[in-house]
């Protein structure tokens, strides 16, 4: 990692928000733990198939180090959501790819998700996990991405 304090986008999908903001509550105090001082910026978007959109005008801003996209996809009982998912994912990877700056996803698509009170709170507790994992993968790759930049400045040392 660089002496660079880190400054990290969370965007999040309003749709089922009291079941997305765990992820973000997660990520947020993970990344407390592992990269003191880190900032979080958050983002509120109507549904996950903005994201990738706002990821791109984020990332491309030069603000951010990395980029963090939680979203909820549900089957409604029609097919769209694998088409959205998916549109999500690989959206998310071409920004990464045509900006350098790395985005994640913390985005479910359960199947046959009803919002009952045991699968709410069953999708609350595994979104903060999520959060976090997602956290531990930000400090992975920015430490990744701190020593391939060191390479180049160990041939001109």
């Amino acid at each position: 990692m660089t002496n660079k304090t880190p400054r990290i986008a969370f965007v999040k999908a309003r749709w089922h928000n009291d079941v997305v903001d765990q992820a973000h509550d997660g990520f947020v105090a993970e990344i407390a733990r592992l990269i003191p001082g880190a900032v979080v910026d958050a983002y509120d978007l109507p549904g996950a198939f903005e994201m990738p959109l706002a990821a791109k005008k984020l990332a491309q801003t030069g603000q951010y180090d990395a980029v963090v996209a939680a979203a909820l996809v549900v089957d409604g009982g029609i097919y769209r959501h694998d088409f959205v998912a998916t549109a999500v994912v690989t959206g998310l990877l071409n920004v990464g790819l045509e900006t350098g700056v790395p985005c994640f996803s913390v985005s479910l698509t359960p199947h046959n998700y009803q919002e009952t009170d045991l699968l709410t709170g069953f999708y609350r507790d595994h979104f903060v996990k999520k959060g976090a994992e997602a956290a531990e993968a930000v400090r992975q790759t920015l430490a990744f991405d701190a020593k391939v930049a060191g390479l180049g400045h160990a041939d001109a040392a």
